[in-house]
């Protein structure tokens, strides 16, 4: 899909409030209502615009504690990388995980209660998968989260 200016607007609208109604989208890029929803509708289809989601509060919600955890791992065979991303999956405190190039094979972003979440969560995960390294890094202060794309 090719993605022009008016697109870009709508979608920089998107980023910052997607709750807005669709004639605020409109007036903010000088359009009309129906041309709106049609580009957006468009861009969902093409897989452009993903799901819409309330981002929350983890901190106001009790999840106080948020861990990069850097694995290495001896292991590169499909059937443990297939069981690895199992586990990262079916585990819903792994709010982000990447697979890397250099010394560290993987980052996984682990959001939890507290320190004992997280070793319960380490502890789950190492019992499922064999790897050979694990540091996790506590983060004392988000300081910038953002979701939004620089358009």
């Amino acid at each position: 899909m090719k993605i022009d200016d008016t697109d870009l607007k709508i979608l920089s609208q998107l980023q910052t409030d997607a709750s807005q109604s669709l004639d605020d989208i409109a007036k903010s890029v000088g359009s009309s209502k129906t041309p709106v929803w049609n580009r957006i509708r468009k861009m969902r289809e093409a897989g452009v615009i993903g799901p819409q989601v309330a981002v929350l509060n983890a901190e106001a919600l009790g999840f106080e504690a948020c861990f990069f955890v850097l694995i290495r791992t001896s292991e590169h065979e499909a059937d443990w990388q297939r069981k690895f991303l199992k586990a990262l999956r079916d585990r819903p405190e792994v709010q982000e995980a990447h697979r890397l190039a250099g010394d560290v094979d993987y980052i996984l972003k682990v959001r939890v209660r507290n320190a004992r979440a997280y070793d319960e969560f380490y502890q789950a995960l190492i019992s499922e998968v064999k790897v050979h390294n694990v540091t996790a890094l506590l983060s004392m202060e988000e300081i910038k989260m953002t979701t939004a794309l620089p358009l």
